[in-house]
């Protein structure tokens, strides 16, 4: 009995250090998708006979087989993945333009650095936030007609109310929901926490934006009367969307690794996400989740990935987060003064003419020692 539960013990320890190794390997290419933002050029596209843009070459290694494989089947939606990326990433600065974290990048392959290897809210939102960008633009793309195969959603045809009926051109959401999922989603392998977390907060992010689809109607009649309205359906912008997506994130859920049992009939809903306070309820589809607490984004830290506050810009008169305390994190801050030369009173003169004056103006800048 004690040999056999040594060699149970044995076997159990070699599992665990065999997943901790698929979770690092997995780690690496988490979002390696990424990288096309800083390569996707002329350059490097290969081209039909129309001279349309149609997929990466593939020496360059960024793209799964399979992401390689879906750009080729829908030709065109390489730029819209590429502009889908570039617009999460300026979501993304924006919306924590005044935290510790700023959503820094760099020019290399791993466009979000080293943070991406912690399973922390910051993580999570990025996973989000580019999940949101590819499903957003791919949409608009569908209606736009940039995208071989796909076009507008128009499934919602006749009558939608008693003064209404659908017409237009709806941006197609559910093909993007639906390339998205397969070409994002693919570069996430292996069953562990790390990557139930990556698909959650995939999922949420494209959930976010599919929530936030409104209804746009024209109106028709004598004289611009408003008696018969054709309606639509639309993409919010992508600015409503990071800002349910940064609400998300200020209350993004912890999570654990659950399983509910070893019988192979449920094998496939056996590994899922609890909340670590069993008090809490379990995260929602459209929530955030995390399972590692935050870096405090104070100082330098080459292993964690972190660039620290040294050197930003904060707000003196400010209590929140982007105040010189917080932001500075008690570290105190330097004062100076540089004067701004601007253009100001521009007139416009008939035709075609605009002359300005320049107006120069002092600033006061405090920044983070």
């Amino acid at each position: 009995m004690r040999a056999a539960a040594l060699l149970l013990a044995l076997r159990t320890l070699w599992a665990l250090a065999f997943s901790s190794l698929s979770n690092t390997l997995a780690v690496n290419n988490s979002g390696r998708w990424w990288g096309i933002i800083n390569v996707a050029s002329s350059t490097n596209l290969l081209t039909d006979s129309k001279n349309v843009q149609l997929v990466l070459d593939p020496s360059l290694q960024l793209l799964s087989r399979k992401q390689r494989k879906l750009i080729r089947q829908n030709p065109g939606i390489l730029h819209s993945v590429s502009s889908g990326l570039q617009t999460a990433i300026k979501e993304c600065k924006w919306q924590f333009r005044n935290r510790r974290w700023n959503c820094p990048t760099s020019q290399g392959p791993n466009i979000f650095g080293k943070i991406v290897n912690r399973g922390c809210r910051e993580t999570a939102f990025i996973f989000a936030i580019t999940s949101a960008g590819v499903t957003h633009s791919v949409a608009r793309s569908c209606s736009e007609g940039s995208i071989e195969s796909c076009t507008c959603d128009y499934r919602r045809r006749g009558p939608g109310g008693p003064d209404w009926h659908w017409g237009g051109c709806s941006d197609n959401i559910d093909f993007g929901r639906l390339f998205g999922r397969e070409f994002v989603d693919s570069s996430e392998k292996g069953r562990d926490l790390r990557f139930l977390m990556n698909l959650h907060n995939n999922e949420a992010g494209r959930m976010t934006v599919f929530s936030e689809m409104r209804q746009e109607c024209k109106c028709h009649g004598m004289s611009g009367s408003c008696t018969v309205r054709t309606c639509w359906m639309r993409l919010p912008t992508f600015r409503a969307v990071g800002d349910v997506l940064k609400d998300r994130f200020d209350g993004a859920s912890r999570v654990i690794y659950g399983n509910k049992g070893s019988n192979r009939a449920s094998r496939v809903e056996l590994h899922h996400l609890e909340p670590e306070n069993p008090a809490h309820k379990p995260p929602s589809p459209h929530d955030l989740v995390y399972f590692e607490k935050s870096p405090n984004f104070c100082t330098y830290s080459g292993k964690m990935g972190t660039a620290g506050t040294a050197g930003r810009f904060c707000n003196s008169s400010s209590p929140g987060l982007d105040g010189c305390e917080l932001l500075c994190c008690g570290r105190g801050y330097r004062t100076r003064t540089q004067r701004v030369t601007e253009r100001c009173n521009c007139t416009f003169h008939w035709c075609c003419h605009v002359s300005c004056l320049n107006c120069t103006n002092t600033q006061v800048l405090h920044e983070c020692l």
